[in-house]
C-alpha cells in the first residue's frame, strides 16, 4: 500500500465494514449532487463488497485516529486486463491534506497487484480539482467507455506499469 499523508492509515476493506462503506459511498454521492440510480447504485451499496470484492477488486479505507476519513475503490472492468477506480471520497474534515492523492495512489498500487493493465475513470466536468489529480497521475482523457444520462462527464484512462516502474 502506498504511504498515506501522516496520521493516515489506509487498508483493505473487511466484510465487517461494509455499512461503514456504505456510508462513505452515500456521502460521496450526497456530495457530487447528481443522481446515481443510472448506474445501479442502490444495488450496489445493498450487495457491497459485489463487484469491488477480491480477487478481482477491492476497497480501501482511509482512517484517521482511528476513525474513517475517506475510501476508493477498484473493480472489473469487462473482461479483459481493464479495471476501473470508483467512489473516490474523502471527508470534509480530512481534505486539504493529500489524502486524495493517497488514496487515488493506493487504488492505482492496488490494481497492479491485481494484474490489471489498464484503469479508467470518470468523474464530473465541475471536478477540476479532480481532473488535475488524475492528470498528474497519469490519467489522459479517452471517449465515452459508457453510456451515460450527465452531460459533460469526463473518461480518463491510465496504463499501468508493473508494480516496479513508476
Amino acid at each position: 500500500m502506498q504511504q498515506p499523508p501522516s496520521s493516515f492509515v489506509i487498508r483493505a476493506a473487511l466484510l465487517q465494514d461494509m455499512a461503514l462503506v456504505a456510508s462513505l459511498f452515500r456521502e460521496y454521492a450526497g456530495g457530487i449532487g447528481i443522481d446515481l440510480s443510472y448506474q445501479g447504485f442502490e444495488a450496489e451499496l445493498a450487495a457491497l463488497p459485489g463487484a469491488y470484492a477480491p480477487p478481482r477488486g477491492v476497497i480501501l479505507l482511509a482512517e484517521q485516529n482511528g476513525a474513517a476519513a475517506g475510501c476508493v475503490a477498484v473493480r472489473p472492468f469487462g473482461d479483459g486486463g481493464i479495471c476501473e477506480m470508483k467512489r473516490l471520497h474523502v471527508r470534509d474534515t480530512a481534505r486539504g491534506q493529500g489524502l486524495g492523492r493517497a488514496l487515488a495512489m493506493a487504488a492505482i498500487a492496488a490494481a497492479r497487484k491485481l494484474g490489471y493493465a489498464t484503469m479508467r475513470l470518470d468523474t464530473l466536468s465541475t471536478m477540476i480539482a479532480a481532473q488535475s489529480l488524475y492528470r498528474t497521475l497519469g490519467f489522459r482523457p479517452i471517449a465515452p467507455y459508457y453510456a451515460t444520462p450527465v452531460a459533460g462527464t469526463v473518461f480518463m484512462e491510465k496504463t499501468l506499469a508493473p508494480a516496479n516502474e513508476g
